[in-house]
């Protein structure tokens, strides 16, 4: 058996999701936080699964999640559909509500953020709205975990017992005989193509050539559907559209007057408020400005060194524990070197910035919690217009401050192709966390004086190289002008400390799955190729072994980057597999000894560092890419010309500053 969960966006699927399945996907204060299909199992029913599908305002397809939503519904064959509506935006999620009873698959409308409703004075009749939209109605408040157990109960129960709505809503009036018509015309077509019959009939009232193209319905069926579509026309005095759309809304208007008491303290004014304040045209951008400073410094000059000095004494203890122990019990001292110059010092280099990474994530999840986050979409889209995108693509772009997988896959939010693909090419240039150990460990080494500075100083490095490439794509492979940009802007909320605990841990748990899986494998290879020489005689002197074979053969290409070591190029070709393995390859590779003697000097290091941030992701990244893309080769060829851009922007870089110094 398995359930669709469907709504508008930022209505609280994902935390309805969390309370049925017991799953624990991330939850935000913004719309576009799903952007795939996610699975899981319902609480105490093993033979039930729970589909949350991406959010979308109409069964009407525009971008790659609304598709995702609508396919699933069609083909997917769901047992049951749960459709959430934010109770406090009532009148807005009903209009999906009448198209997921068109579909006739049994339904419930569960009505969520009751809480919030109640709290502003307000209430509903869920009897009268369940029997004028003729499925169950179920109030339920997915934060505070209240009505879950009803809403299981209630969809199992009309599932079991195959109820499906059987009410025509949209009966009366010119709409409702235009669909009687229609549906008399496409009857037999319609079971043919497995299409609902009211569904097939209203989307070709609409207009939606897909539709039409599925029934396989000849010239002249074509004709006679037009002729009805003319008379609705004439008699409500609008195109097809406005009048499918008005009379739709015509009747969530009467319903909602029936059933809904609108709260005396709607917490839209308390909002609006602070709006004025946060979105304002003279303030928005500087207190943008300094909420963001303010988060980096808490993060890397006050918080983040303390958390990591601890991990890292915890680290080489441990470390110090270990190899005592390995001495203790006479292991042979190429294992010891395996395990303490290779595993501990290749793992132990990344897991000391855990800290670092949960307090940044700890401020970015308050902030999107709160709702400030579409805040920031919101205020970004005039100066995005600028070089050519919408506002809607900051959301991908500050997803890949976190990780460029998910970043990439919410470009799929994107309706305009030309937007999805520019953006997909733009959020390689944000910095994600898995640079932020190699920004962090550098910092820390050569510029210790202001080690939060540089790092600020990256990471604006990369939003301008993207606003570089976004003005320069506009004008070449992607000219035109973006799509139009339509955002809802959240309610502010206090942060969830559930949902802001849930984030941290679920970053710390793939930081940690990284270290042990990809790190460690990294460390071990690196470990083996510096031990040994291409004739796999044991060596002490790096020198001689298969890794400075394989680095000395690639320094002369880096050699205009003010690279001067084998081991700086081996550790950016095993950054290719995961950026922390820079870290790691480093650590392996200079045996305890300082990062320092690495490099000549600082505009070196800075070259080294402007290459880091700008070169492809890693190989998850590229996988993400290549399946949005849907070719190999032009994934390839993106990640070429993000190496490209690397390399001269890093070579520039050097050569012009050792003419200056």
């Amino acid at each position: 058996m398995r359930i669709a969960l469907i709504g508008n966006p930022n209505c609280g699927k994902t935390a309805l999701f969390n309370r049925l399945t017991g799953a624990n996907q991330h939850v935000g204060n913004y719309p576009g936080v799903t952007v795939e299909a996610k699975e899981g199992g319902l609480r105490a029913h093993a033979d039930c699964r729970v589909v949350d599908l991406p959010g979308v305002y109409s069964l009407r397809t525009y971008s790659a999640e609304e598709r995702i939503s609508r396919d699933f519904l069609l083909d997917g064959a769901p047992d049951g559909v749960i459709n959430l509506v934010d109770v406090t935006c009532l009148g807005r999620g009903l209009y999906l509500t009448l198209q997921v009873i068109e579909l006739g698959i049994p339904a419930v409308l569960a009505l969520n953020m009751m809480d919030d409703l109640h709290a502003g004075g307000g209430s509903v009749d869920t009897q009268a709205l369940s029997e004028a939209l003729g499925i169950p109605v179920i109030p339920v408040s997915a934060a505070k975990n209240q009505g879950i157990q009803a809403l299981a109960d209630s969809i199992l129960r009309v599932v079991r017992t195959d109820k499906r709505p059987k009410k025509q809503v949209l009966s009366d009036g010119a709409l409702g005989q235009c669909i009687g018509q229609v549906n008399a015309l496409i009857a037999d077509r319609a079971k043919s193509a497995g299409l609902p019959l009211a569904f097939a009939a209203s989307r070709l009232i609409e207009g939606e050539r897909p539709i039409a193209d599925r029934l396989a319905l000849s010239t002249r069926e074509r004709e006679s559907v037009e002729r009805c579509v003319v008379r609705l026309e004439e008699q409500v005095g609008a195109d097809r559209a406005v009048a499918s759309a008005g009379t739709r809304y015509a009747f969530i208007d009467r319903v909602c007057a029936d059933v809904l008491t609108v709260p005396k303290r709607p917490a839209r004014a308390r909002s609006a408020a602070i709006d004025r304040v946060l979105t304002g045209k003279i303030l928005a951008y500087p207190l943008f400005l300094l909420i963001m400073g303010l988060v980096f410094y808490l993060t890397f000059s006050v918080l983040g060194p303390w958390g990591q000095d601890l991990a890292e004494r915890g680290v080489q203890a441990v470390t110090d524990a270990a190899d005592r122990l390995l001495l203790d019990l006479g292991v042979h001292p190429a294992l010891r070197s395996l395990i303490s110059d290779g595993i501990f010092a290749g793992v132990g280099s990344v897991l000391s910035f855990l800290p670092v990474i949960v307090v940044l994530f700890f401020f970015l999840s308050v902030l999107e919690d709160s709702g400030y986050m579409a805040r920031v979409a919101f205020i970004m889209d005039r100066p995005l217009r600028l070089i050519g995108l919408s506002g809607k693509s900051i959301v991908p772009l500050l997803l890949g401050f976190g990780c460029s997988v998910p970043a990439i896959m919410a470009s799929r939010t994107l309706s305009c192709d030309r937007d999805r693909k520019m953006t997909l090419l733009l959020v390689p240039y944000m910095s994600c966390s898995a640079k932020l150990p190699i920004y962090a460990m550098f910092a820390g080494a050569f510029f210790a004086s202001a080690p939060g500075l540089l790092i600020v100083e990256l990471y604006l490095l990369g939003i301008v190289f993207a606003i570089l490439a976004s003005a320069v794509f506009s004008k070449t492979a992607f000219r035109g002008k973006s799509a139009p940009f339509l955002l809802e802007l959240p309610d502010y909320r206090l942060p969830s400390p559930g949902s802001v605990f849930r984030l941290m841990l679920r970053k710390a748990k793939e930081f940690l799955q990284k270290a042990f899986t990809v790190i460690f494998l990294a460390s071990v290879v690196i470990w083996v190729l510096r031990s040994f020489d291409p004739r796999f005689h044991l060596t002490a002197d790096g020198e001689q072994s298969m890794l400075a074979l394989i680095g000395k053969q690639a320094l002369p290409l880096f050699a205009p980057l003010g690279f001067e070591r084998w081991e700086i190029c081996c550790a950016l070709i095993t950054g290719l597999t995961a950026k922390e393995a820079v870290l790691s390859t480093l650590s392996v590779l200079s045996g305890g000894a300082a990062l320092t003697a690495l490099f000549a000097d600082r505009i070196a290091v800075f070259s080294f560092l402007i290459f880091t941030l700008l070169y492809t992701p890693c190989v998850a990244a590229f996988a993400a890419l290549r399946r949005e893309l849907g070719s190999l080769s032009k994934a390839l060829g993106v990640a070429l010309m993000q190496c490209a851009v690397a390399y001269a922007a890093a070579g520039v870089f050097y050569q012009i500053a050792c003419m200056v110094v």
